[in-house]
């Protein structure tokens, strides 16, 4: 399972720099301009054999310098709360500042792990200039440089070596939790997770026992339907650390990091009257990130105004968000008219149980080795590839590896274009998908 690792600083040190270091893409704005990274930003990473999702906590409410003071203390606060690791990163080429020294105190009171990263040292006359910030009271102090990535291997590595074993995070967190599928419900706050919780939990329900603070306060609740036995996890409850918005959407985010690692589907509520936004779409590709089941509720529904075909519009928008992956289901709701409320909950089961789904070698291959004899893969620089064999992974998610004489030539579009045929022959609905190919 991977661990939270959060980037924290004040403004301008480059913090979404080292972000867009760690997830391998331009997600973040960089700019010049203190306070730009108005959005948290949030991806997955890979040091070693450990995955790991990181925080990148730049942004402001205001643009105004007299801000920033309080506004960094409640971001270090988010990160204390909800980060394995916290990176805290300063700037040599400007020194230490009364800001750096007011975070590192609070970083030191917290008891969390804690790396401090000097940034911008880019060459041999900053190295010095390093020293003086062992005045935070922190043990070692990695010099780095997030633009060219200089120092970031040894950084990383101090990162992962505070991680558990491999062999042991996986079942961190979970010992006292029965072995049960797992659903959980995320998305953004006021989205009515809440009230579809309760709702749940107060009928039409066969519940044992409630399991408090497993995970970081999560509730988790034995809960029985359709034929299923699982675990129901709230995560609704987002304490309020301050009356600044963008810092409770960030709470959430980290909220919902964690339910989905804990999740086997995870039912993604959206408010319909704010429609599907960007930050549904960050919540999403999470989902999707970490191979995890999910459906799409639309609450409210009852609240919008309705033509002919402002259900099939409200779904074709939200499909052209989620590609390349659309075979998602999309229901739409009412919770507090209870409308098809137990149909999310069987289309739940139902995404389940797709994502359980295992496919006999022999029945793989007579579907989809006909498949590539009729549409082969293209040639690439005269290279012809033929893909003789088929196999599904042992994996918790549908996994698929095919043997071929040149996997190196095979590219995304056939890649797409086999798992849609599967999609379209066996069904997986809901359930992200990976298909490798390897030598033979």
């Amino acid at each position: 399972m991977s661990k939270i690792v959060a980037i924290v600083g004040r403004p301008n040190v480059g913090k979404s720099t080292l972000f867009n270091r760690l997830v391998g893409q331009r997600e973040a704005i960089v700019d010049p301009t203190s306070g730009v990274t108005r959005d948290r930003h949030y991806g997955l990473s890979d040091w070693n054999g450990h995955q790991f999702s990181v925080i990148d906590t730049g942004g402001y409410v205001d643009d105004s310098d007299d801000i920033y003071e309080s506004e960094i203390k409640k971001q270090v606060n988010l990160a204390i709360d909800e980060a394995d690791v916290i990176i805290f990163m300063v700037d040599v080429r400007e020194g230490l500042t009364p800001m750096d020294e007011d975070v590192a105190t609070m970083l030191r009171r917290s008891g969390k792990k804690v790396l401090l990263a000097t940034n911008k040292v880019d060459s041999i006359k900053q190295i010095d200039l390093v020293n003086e910030f062992y005045a935070l009271g922190f043990d070692e102090i990695f010099g780095i440089a997030a633009v060219s990535g200089s120092g970031t291997g040894e950084l990383l590595d101090a990162v992962t070596a505070l991680f558990p074993p491999l062999d042991e995070s996986s079942t961190e967190n979970n010992e006292e939790l029965p072995d049960l599928p797992k659903i959980s419900i995320v998305g953004r706050p006021n989205a009515g997770k809440s009230s579809l919780v309760n709702f749940l939990l107060g009928r039409d329900r066969t519940i044992v026992t409630p399991i408090a603070g497993t995970t970081r306060e999560s509730i988790h609740s034995e809960y029985s339907s359709f034929g299923l036995n699982f675990l129901l996890v709230d995560t609704a409850g987002i304490r309020k650390k301050g009356k600044v918005k963008e810092d409770i959407e960030f709470y959430s985010v980290m909220r919902a990091i964690r339910s989905i690692e804990h999740s086997d589907v995870c039912i993604l509520m959206v408010d319909a009257e704010r429609g599907f936004e960007a930050q549904d779409q960050n919540i999403f590709h999470i989902i999707d990130r970490n191979h995890k089941g999910v459906v799409i509720l639309v609450n409210k529904w009852d609240l919008i105004e309705k033509q002919t075909n402002t259900h099939k519009q409200f779904e074709e928008m939200i499909r052209e968000q989620l590609s390349p992956f659309k075979d998602v289901p999309i229901v739409f709701t009412s919770v507090t008219e209870k409308q098809r409320i137990l149909k999310a909950m069987e289309t739940a089961v139902m995404v389940f149980k797709n994502r359980s789904r295992q496919i006999p070698t022999r029945e793989l291959n007579d579907f989809i080795l006909p498949v590539i004899e009729q549409t082969p893969p293209p040639a690439v620089k005269g290279k012809y590839v033929r893909i003789k064999f088929a196999t599904q992974l042992p994996t918790a998610f549908p996994s698929f590896v095919f043997f071929c004489n040149h996997p190196q030539y095979l590219r995304d579009p056939y890649r797409r274009f086999i798992e849609n045929k599967m999609r379209e022959h066996f069904e997986f609905t809901g359930a992200p998908m990976e298909i490798f190919f390897r030598q033979k």
